[in-house]
């Protein structure tokens, strides 16, 4: 099962995308309540999103951003597009979704 949630929708040649992926995006910088340890850092770094074989969006992200981050955006297309986004951590995990935009 993926984590992320990917929507596409068009209006005229501008297509709205939106996702939500689920990641615990640590800075490395929290500290564990029981056992006072660091948190080790583990964050999404890298975004990638493709309509058909064009790259439409490159994103790296580092360990601000929130866990289980919202993305959003607009790129100018059409409905029946095929849309991809992937992106990597810092830890070398993987994911990808995609959705036809609508």
């Amino acid at each position: 099962m993926s984590s992320i949630k990917l929507k596409a929708k068009a209006e005229g040649d501008s297509v709205e995308v939106k996702a939500l992926m689920t990641h615990p995006m640590e800075t490395g910088q929290r500290k564990d309540k029981k056992t006072g340890e660091l948190v080790p850092a583990h964050f999404i770094k890298e975004i990638i999103v493709t309509a058909g074989d064009k790259t439409v969006l490159t994103a790296n992200w580092g360990g601000s951003v929130s866990k289980n981050p919202y993305l959003a955006f607009s790129y100018k297309g059409k409905a029946g597009d095929k849309i991809k986004l992937s992106w990597t951590d810092n830890k070398g995990e993987k994911d990808s979704a995609e959705a036809d935009v609508a």
